[in-house]
Order: C-alpha cells, then sequence, then structure tokens
C-alpha cells in the first residue's frame, strides 16, 4: 500500500491584468517562470500573454502575433534591447516592446500587438485564528 503525501503551498502573490477598468487575477505568481510566458484568457475572452521577467516586473500584451495571426507570443522568449524588454516570437522572431507592443523589426503601426497594464499583487495573509 502506497501513502501519498501533497504539500499545499499558499500564494504570496499573484499576478493581474487591467482588464475592463477592474483588476482581473490571472494566476499566482509563482507559477510563472521568469523569462518565459503563459496565455491566458481575460473575462471578455481575449487572449493575452503574460510574462514575468527576470526582475520579477510582470508584462501582459496580445497573444497573436501580428504577421502570422497565430495565438503564439506566450511561446516567446524575452530579452533586452536598449534598455527595453521585448519578446521575439516563436514563428518569425519579430520582437515586441513589452511596455508599448510596437513591432522592433517594423515601423508599421499595424504590426503592434496591445499591451494590458499588469502588476504582482500580494496576497493577504489569511487571518490566525
Amino acid at each position: 500500500m502506497t501513502t501519498e503525501t501533497t504539500t499545499a503551498t499558499t500564494a504570496t502573490a499573484t499576478v493581474e491584468v487591467l482588464s475592463g477598468g477592474r483588476w482581473v487575477s490571472v494566476c499566482a505568481a509563482d507559477e510563472l517562470v521568469p523569462g518565459r510566458g503563459v496565455a491566458a484568457l481575460l473575462p471578455d475572452g481575449r487572449q493575452i500573454a503574460v510574462f514575468l521577467d527576470r526582475t520579477g516586473a510582470a508584462y501582459a500584451i496580445g497573444n497573436r502575433d501580428p504577421f502570422t495571426g497565430a495565438y503564439v507570443l506566450s511561446r516567446g522568449l524575452l530579452g533586452s534591447a536598449g534598455g527595453s524588454a521585448f519578446v521575439a516570437s516563436p514563428l518569425l522572431k519579430q520582437r515586441f516592446d513589452l511596455r508599448t507592443g510596437r513591432c522592433l523589426d517594423d515601423d508599421d503601426a499595424a504590426r503592434a500587438v496591445p499591451v494590458y497594464p499588469a502588476r504582482r499583487q500580494p496576497v493577504a495573509a489569511p487571518l490566525a485564528s
């Protein structure tokens, strides 16, 4: 007979995105790997890519690559150029500024992606009983 033990972990912070005028919790911050992204759905059905950089700063952009139409930006890798954090699309490698959504490799404004304000929000500790 095997006994299985599980350990409950308590998140210390969540990643939230501003959507529809209110902050929406996306996931626990410790579920994100710095430098990598995850895809998430907003309450209105829009798909976003959420990232934590190596300093712990949170970013959220539209997940749709405007060059291919594929929803893949969450699978891109983070980097920096000129002090600006970017994600490189995993398909054609265009880089998108995580603060502005602007494509760093094409000046056409139609090639930008939407940006959503994102933050790490501490989780309130449960009250001791």
